[in-house]
């Protein structure tokens, strides 16, 4: 399996060995042996925040050229809203047999790092669909999941994923926002958002205060639906200034080190975690090492470690020069101070006492707030964290 995802390479091997699952580079054999055909196909981001929707049109086109009888095409990518309709156009185009079909919104909505349970234990099912009969169809796959459906128009259920991500976004950058207020008036961010969360119209989820979100789905998303709006004609300034926040929140994070650490050149740095978040090996668009490479650019001396992003984060030419560790001590070892980036389990359970006697100084940039302030400060850490006031040994 290319990836790194908790559980998905036994859920691959078993349902391989029991003939449910099989793989094939023919889109013909896909479609003649299948009467529902699912499009799970990358839409990068291109640079004015759409997207690029050419890997859906060339696949589109190829069922289209081997579609000979009735099938229910479920688009599973994450698109603008109206591609459904432009999906059933192309293969109504280049179709020559005049077959029949439908064409259904299927998002998804699973979670890197939880991904396998999501799909099993899934909190709604969106199903966009044109006809009754194919909604019907599609209830029937759904069924053993034993899950809320909804059934939409087609444009409706591409609406929804942008907007659900585009929503939980919006939570982490009002945190986030919250958070700098924290730290300039004294008040605990954790508390704060405790006490917010405590609420059951608002729930604990997502309040999370940390250096910012990254990944492959949140970044991209919002920048497409701020470009969808505009082209709509229905400019979306909120979300704009989500993404000036989650720009905002690394930049002050990064200052803090500069505040302490004075000069940033020579200085020996480790970075615990290189990913987005935990439980994956994706580092696209990571906070991570946007602020690794900006030490490294700075003239910081950098070592980093993260359990499963090394071998991806060796081919970030901004990051190069880094030095790459074997564990979380061998990265702490003589450092001036440690940048904690991704909240991995097992930077929250490793022996502080025997980091402390590694590092030359024990200084600690907390971005995820993994540890409590005041047992850091009785055992000899200078350390600072996000939304609460720093602290400094007893």
């Amino acid at each position: 399996v290319p990836i790194y995802e908790p559980g998905l390479e036994e859920l691959i091997h078993r349902n391989v060995a029991a003939h449910r699952l099989r793989f094939s580079g023919s889109i013909k054999e896909g479609v003649d042996n299948s009467l529902i055909v699912f499009i799970a196909v990358p839409t990068p981001p291109q640079s004015d925040g759409s997207v690029d929707l050419s890997f859906i049109e060339k696949v589109a086109r190829e069922i289209a050229g081997v579609l000979t009888d009735y099938r229910v095409i479920v688009d599973k990518s994450t698109v603008p809203v109206k591609t459904g309709e432009k999906v059933a156009e192309s293969i109504k185009r280049y179709n020559r047999h005049g077959a029949k079909f439908d064409v259904v919104s299927n998002p998804e909505f699973l979670r890197e790092g939880c991904a396998v349970h999501d799909l099993m234990h899934p909190d709604r099912i969106v199903i966009g669909a044109q006809s009754e009969h194919a909604a019907d169809l599609m209830k029937k796959v759904y069924e053993p999941f034993m899950a809320p459906i909804l059934v939409t128009d087609i444009n409706s259920a591409e609406l929804i994923k942008h907007a659900a991500n585009s929503f939980l976004a919006l939570k982490i950058s009002y945190i986030n926002a919250v958070s700098a207020i924290c730290e300039a008036s004294g008040a605990d961010i954790e508390k704060v958002a405790d006490g917010i969360g405590m609420d059951r119209r608002i729930g604990r989820n997502f309040l999370n205060a940390g250096i910012g979100y990254g990944g492959s789905c949140f970044p991209k998303d919002i920048a497409a639906f701020i470009t969808i709006s505009e082209k709509l004609g229905v400019p979306f300034s909120l979300l704009k200034e989500v993404q000036r926040i989650n720009a905002e929140q690394k930049e002050r994070f990064l200052k803090s080190i500069r505040d302490t650490l004075w000069v940033l050149r020579e200085k020996k740095i480790a970075v615990w975690g290189l990913t987005f978040k935990p439980d994956t090996d994706d580092i696209r668009s990571s906070v991570a090492i946007d602020l690794v490479a900006d030490m490294l650019r700075e003239g910081a001396q950098v070592s980093v470690y993260d359990p499963k992003g090394m071998e991806r984060a060796r081919e970030i030419l901004e990051i190069k020069s880094a030095r790459f560790c074997e564990n979380a001590l061998d990265a702490a070892d003589g450092a001036e101070a440690l940048v904690i980036a991704t909240e991995w389990a097992e930077f929250g359970n490793v022996d502080l006492e025997v980091v402390k006697e590694k590092m030359t100084t024990p200084i600690v940039f907390d971005g995820r707030n993994l540890f409590d302030p005041s047992t850091m400060a009785k055992m000899g850490f200078r350390y600072h964290s996000v939304g609460r006031t720093p602290v400094t040994p007893d």
